[in-house]
């Protein structure tokens, strides 16, 4: 499929209100690859209100049949740390919080892993996992699990304005592995991260303005972060993780090879001195 072919499949299935979900499983492309082109193409009313009714409908459906009991316990936690905030952001970011799963979705090995890692601080078993077109899929399957860290990642919505400033850095971390890439283009500079919600861009900006760091919110759902010095203050202050690298083999990728996005910041950053 050509680049124009998957711009109009994706236009094509929008305009048939198709989730964003929905049209990665169908083309089986990336995320973002696929926002690119519907950014400005929103679901219909009638589809976001079904979409909400579906999801409040079984949470309650579950709430009243299982009552949050599990054969499976897990340890809950009280106060936040590192590990609890790392992974409850990405469960919010690239994951999926469904009435009786967690789910985490990425084609970057270092993230899976940290979601592994931290989700071993409070549930012991294994996730399911499975691949496909390169984006790696790990699940937990547990009713209970499910709902309390569904409840977690709503008090952490609520309370990351008043946490520790290392607490704050690792949510914008998180929140910049999952859904931020960095923009070099000639001189045109900048680290760019996406998310429907428009509360969550909000808390970013909140959260980035506490490190010195200016940015913009556009109407499409992005933070924008240039000028040189806030994004020589990103790379001090936030950064990418080690390991977290661009899709290489997307059709419209200008580097056609997978570097690290901490990286391309640093080419971006050194450019300033040419």
């Amino acid at each position: 499929m050509t680049a124009e072919e998957f711009k109009k499949s994706c236009i094509e299935l929008r305009q048939q209100d198709f989730t964003l979900g929905e049209i990665v499983k169908a083309l089986g492309r990336p995320k973002t690859s696929v926002f690119f082109h519907i950014q400005h193409l929103p679901l219909s009313q009638e589809r976001k209100r079904e979409i909400r009714d579906w999801h409040t409908e079984h949470i309650n459906q579950f709430n009243r049949l299982r009552k949050g009991r599990s054969k499976r316990p897990f340890r809950e936690f009280s106060q936040w740390n590192e590990q609890n905030v790392a992974l409850v952001a990405h469960l919010l970011f690239d994951g999926e919080l469904r009435p009786a799963s967690c789910i985490y979705n990425n084609r970057n090995r270092a993230l899976i892993d940290r979601v592994k890692n931290t989700m071993m601080s409070v549930y012991d078993y294994k996730p399911s996992e499975c691949s496909q077109n390169g984006v790696i899929r790990i699940s937990y399957h547990n009713v209970a699990l499910a709902i309390y860290l569904g409840e977690k990642s709503r008090r952490l919505i609520n309370e990351i304005d008043i946490l520790p400033r290392e607490l704050k850095r690792v949510f914008l971390r998180a929140f910049y592995d999952d859904e931020g890439c960095m923009y070099f283009s000639g001189k045109k500079r900048a680290v760019r991260g996406y998310q429907h919600d428009d509360r969550i861009l909000e808390i970013v900006q909140r959260l980035l303005k506490g490190f010195q760091i200016n940015s913009t919110i556009s109407r499409f759902y992005e933070v924008s972060i240039s000028r040189r010095e806030n994004l020589e203050c990103f790379a001090k202050e936030i950064n990418f993780s080690p390991g977290v690298r661009i899709n290489g083999e997307r059709s419209n990728s200008i580097w056609r090879r997978p570097l690290e996005k901490r990286e391309i910041l640093r080419r971006a950053l050194a450019s300033y001195q040419q």
